[in-house]
């Protein structure tokens, strides 16, 4: 099984002060602390809901 790919977003700057989401849209994590646990979600539309409630 292939490890999962992570994106960070295109306004993250050269510094790693991001968050990335996993390619099955279901999971998030620090930039800076990779191996760290992140949320994971039952489908990307929780992703988006939990992100915008942070706005």
């Amino acid at each position: 099984m292939n490890p999962p790919r992570w994106r960070k977003s295109s306004r993250s700057g050269p510094n790693n002060n991001c968050v990335e989401v996993r390619g099955d849209l279901r999971a998030l994590r620090d930039s800076k602390r990779v191996d760290a646990p992140g949320p994971e979600f039952r489908d990307a539309r929780a992703v988006t809901r939990f992100v915008s409630g942070l706005r």
